[in-house]
């Protein structure tokens, strides 16, 4: 998944203004690919994940940040302790109170950029996304909950009620792209709403519904290709106020 994921990564990056002595984490952050852009920026990187095994591949990747298996609504790190965090489609719709942890370990002033998916069903690479659909009805609602905070006004509401301004909703490139249908089947199958679709029909059922819909897709001498709307928010936690004197 990680090459289709670069773009995203590179962009939020850039509008953060992401550098160097800043110290930055990412939450859910996955095998670390962000965590080594944003260290490739100059930036002191922290991160986390539930996942023993990605953050293994993550700290195999940079073996000087500080990468912890934990939970992000509860942050093991001390208040103020980040100038930015970045998450990307790590917060969702269902783990709100994630962002209260953010806001609490970001020093006053600091920046915050995270990801999520957007308008799928009006993005013309939507159909990539349509094996997950293959979960029961009830995984189905939870995948819905999840991509609540892509609509209209949900992100920015959010936000602001945990205390951030500056709120700024922007366009993210985002692509699939993978050489052939097999290889994006087997990369969709990696993914976690793909493992509770997984759990219902079978890794073989998966991978042969993915796999179809990519062949519908297929154009000679290109790669397989499904362009996916993805929203980011960057905000910002105010400064503390000066004391006022008489």
């Amino acid at each position: 998944m990680e090459p289709s994921n670069s773009r995203e990564y590179v962009t939020v990056h850039h509008r953060l203004g992401v550098g160097s002595g800043d110290r930055l984490l990412d939450v859910a952050c996955g095998a670390g690919l962000a965590v080594e852009l944003a260290r490739a920026r100059g930036a002191t990187c922290s991160g986390i994940d539930a996942s023993q095994r990605l953050v293994a591949v993550a700290r195999d990747r940079s073996p000087d940040a500080d990468l912890r298996v934990g939970d992000m609504h509860a942050l093991p790190w001390q208040d103020a302790a980040f100038d930015v965090v970045t998450s990307f489609r790590g917060i969702w719709g269902t783990t709100e109170p994630a962002v209260g942890e953010v806001h609490r370990v970001l020093a006053p002033g600091g920046r915050i950029g995270i990801t999520v998916w957007g308008h799928i069903r009006a993005s013309s690479g939507g159909w990539a996304l349509a094996p997950f659909g293959l979960a029961s009805p009830v995984k189905r609602e939870h995948q819905a909950a999840m991509v609540t905070l892509g609509r209209q006004g949900a992100g920015e509401e959010l936000l602001a009620r945990y205390g951030f301004v500056d709120i700024e909703r922007v366009e993210v490139p985002f692509a699939f792209e993978f050489a052939d249908a097999a290889t994006f089947a087997r990369a969709l199958a990696s993914s976690g709403p793909a493992y509770e679709a997984i759990q219902d029909v079978g890794e073989a059922a998966f991978l042969q519904a993915a796999t179809d819909q990519a062949r519908e897709h297929l154009r000679e001498g290109l790669p397989v290709r499904a362009e996916i709307a993805v929203v980011g928010y960057l905000a910002r936690k105010p400064r503390r106020r000066r004391p006022t004197t008489t």
